[in-house]
């Protein structure tokens, strides 16, 4: 189940890092209103991540950390989503998942369901660390285990097979 695929590191001085974000940021534009469409769809499947994860597997912690800060703010400031009270927190998660994305792309040079697996477990739990430590609260962080496991299996298979196919 390892496939070894062609995965690039762009810096910021290079105009495709740019150019891929932007990419990123207007995926994470349509994505979500499709996935609004399905009740408590956006909590369940955290469309955002989904994208941000490929990105940066795939174009480098760089990229993705770019369209991770970006694609929350450019969602809130068009469609009002998500809420300016989890803006931060959300945030802050996607930046999470954009560096250990990227970081464990470029460290295995390959792409596999455990590498993942495990990319997708460890970023949810630094997330939620960071998130009890910005709110003081816990409820939030357990609904993305107990709600929000479709997505988190969508983030894993999905990426694998966007990264196997592209």
């Amino acid at each position: 189940m390892e496939t070894t695929i062609r995965l690039y590191a762009f810096n910021y001085d290079e105009a495709k890092t740019y150019l891929w974000a932007l990419v990123f940021v207007a995926c994470n534009l349509v994505l979500p209103q499709v996935f609004h469409l399905i009740p408590q769809g956006g909590v369940m499947f955290s469309p955002l991540s989904l994208v941000i994860l490929a990105g940066a597997y795939k174009f480098g912690w760089k990229t993705g950390l770019l369209a991770a800060v970006l694609s929350p703010l450019v969602n809130h400031l068009l469609t009002g989503l998500p809420a300016m009270e989890v803006l931060a927190v959300m945030t802050l998660k996607l930046a999470v998942l954009a560096l250990v994305a990227g970081l464990v792309a470029q460290r295995f040079r390959s792409v596999s369901l455990p590498l993942l697996l495990g990319v997708v477990l460890a970023s949810k739990l630094l997330g939620c660390l960071g998130e009890v430590a910005l709110t003081g609260g816990i409820a939030s962080t357990i609904a993305d285990f107990t709600i929000g496991w479709p997505g988190l299996l969508l983030q894993v298979l999905g990426t694998w097979l966007i990264l196997k196919r592209v």
